[in-house]
């Protein structure tokens, strides 16, 4: 038996489909939000993320002790790469965090910590000696390649600020200034790149 259409049947016309577009589109929108990484901020600043994701450059740089050594982001991990200098007041805030997020999460988690404005390990040792950074791998860029890689792709827009490398070995975004890195919102952001990997 054939079925026919009544009166109160529901029939969309091409003009209530055309009058459904937009709402259709933002929704589509506000889906394709839902991937966008959880608000982190500071006070003045919060993670602002790149485009394109390019992948992280190898860094030739020297550690405290002044030997050499090459960063590179590793495949499946998060790294965070934070520039600092030891003129910089909030680094002395910034440091301390990192080193205690370093010691807390160590699972599928770097952290790279680059000293930009010297190359004087007395100075810099002086400068990390106050403070309790004991878990954190400090570095220095002797040769420039950080500097380099500033303009390039990390934009050094204040200090210090910390670029966010994800599981995929590509540069996610940044946050400058001194983030909790320990509270929720910053576990939330650490925990939602983990699970792009």
């Amino acid at each position: 038996m054939r079925k026919t259409a009544r009166p109160s049947d529901p029939v969309l016309s091409r003009r209530a489909m055309l009058m459904a577009a937009p709402a259709l589109a933002l929704l589509r929108a506000a889906n394709a939000q839902e991937r966008w990484p959880p608000v982190f901020e500071t006070g003045r600043n919060q993670f602002t993320v790149v485009r394109p994701h390019a992948p992280m450059p190898q860094l030739r740089l020297q550690d405290t002790n002044g030997r050499d050594a090459v960063v590179t982001a590793k495949p499946g991990r998060i790294t965070l790469v934070n520039f600092w200098a030891t003129w910089c007041a909030a680094c002395r805030l910034d440091l301390p965090t990192l080193a205690s997020l370093a010691g807390s999460r160590p699972d599928r988690l770097d952290i790279v910590a680059i000293c930009t404005d010297t190359k004087d390990l007395r100075k810099i040792r002086a400068f990390l000696g106050g403070l309790a950074v004991k878990e954190l791998a400090c570095y220095v860029d002797a040769y420039g390649a950080a500097a380099q890689a500033s303009t390039e792709m990390f934009s050094l827009v204040g200090m210090p600020i910390t670029y966010l490398v994800g599981t995929s070995s590509r540069v996610e975004g940044y946050i400058a200034g001194a983030p909790e890195w320990l509270s929720p919102a910053g576990t939330r952001l650490l925990q939602f790149y983990r699970e792009q990997g």
